[in-house]
C-alpha cells in the first residue's frame, strides 16, 4: 500500500482536465475505467488495513449490552476517515502515471 499520510491526493472533490486525464489512452472512458478499478483495490486495501488495526484493540465481551470505546480504536477511525477516498488516490495515481494498464484487444493483434 502506498504511503497514505503523503499522497497528494486532494480530501475534496476537484475538477480534472479531461484532455489531461484521457493522454495515456486517447479514450476517456477506458482511462474512467483503469481508474475505478484501481480505486476499487485501493479501497480494499484501505479496509483490510482498517480492520486489521481495529482487531488488534478488539474486546470481546459475552454480553451484547455492553458496549466499549476504546479510545485507540476511535482514534483509527478518524485517521482513515480524513483519509482522501479511493477514487481521488487512483486518479492521482493516474495522473502521475503510476497505475500500469495494457489493452489486451491491441496485444492480440
Amino acid at each position: 500500500m502506498s504511503d497514505l499520510k503523503n499522497s497528494k491526493a486532494p480530501v475534496t472533490t476537484v475538477t480534472v482536465n479531461r484532455d489531461v486525464f484521457d493522454t495515456n489512452t486517447g479514450n476517456i472512458y477506458e482511462a474512467i475505467s483503469i481508474t475505478a478499478k484501481r480505486a476499487i483495490q485501493i479501497n480494499s486495501e484501505i479496509k483490510k488495513e482498517l480492520m486489521e488495526k481495529l482487531e488488534e484493540f478488539a474486546t470481546y465481551s459475552d454480553s451484547l449490552e455492553e458496549v466499549f470505546e476504546n479510545k485507540e480504536q476511535i482514534e483509527v477511525s478518524k485517521f482513515y476517515e480524513k483519509l482522501p477516498k479511493p477514487h481521488a488516490l487512483a486518479v492521482q495515481e493516474w495522473l502521475e502515471e503510476k497505475i500500469y494498464f495494457r489493452n489486451t484487444d491491441k496485444d492480440t493483434e
